[in-house]
């Protein structure tokens, strides 16, 4: 009759520690301590100074933020239906310089730097017609008047041996 209540109790044991194992995991992701950012992608990775760039980090499930010194400090919301990941927006500030920029991104106290994350390039100069000078260089002029000096030669040329064949 020992045998029965021994069988018994390490059945209660065993359904305890497998409910308490199923429940660690729950409570620890409630209390944000499951928050280990890792992964972090930038859309797109070369962006034009006032363009804007989307941030995705995965294991950062509460959310949090991300600083850059290309941008001000951006919010990073968490992504429903996709487990432990976050999303956020930021735009490149109009004086970053180009190069490439770190981000670091903070999840529930945790923090994530991605080095060289992306690159910013510089601005176009639009209206302009890409350029930046007023009126023609000496080299645009020099070019232009060899090419005007070329045309009047062969010019002079033809209309000479034209006349030349009227009379023959």
């Amino acid at each position: 009759m020992r045998k029965p209540r021994i069988v018994a109790a390490s059945a209660v044991s065993a359904a305890a520690a497998v409910a308490l194992g199923l429940a660690a995991p729950a409570a620890v992701a409630r209390d944000g301590m499951t928050a280990n950012p890792r992964n972090v992608v930038v859309q797109p990775s070369v962006i034009a100074r006032g363009g804007q760039i989307t941030v995705s980090v995965d294991g950062c499930p509460a959310g949090g933020h991300m600083t850059s010194s290309a941008f001000p400090q951006s919010n990073l919301t968490p992504v429903n239906g996709v487990g432990q990941s976050a999303r956020g927006t930021a735009t490149i500030n109009d004086n970053a310089r180009p190069g490439p920029y770190d981000i670091t991104v903070y999840c529930s106290g945790r923090t994530l730097t991605a080095p060289a994350a992306f690159t910013v390039i510089g601005g176009v100069r639009g209206g302009l017609g890409g350029s930046s000078s007023t009126g023609a260089t000496p080299t645009d002029m020099a070019i232009g008047g060899g090419l005007v000096a070329a045309a009047a030669a062969g010019g002079a040329l033809f209309w000479m041996r034209r006349r030349s064949e009227r009379r023959a």
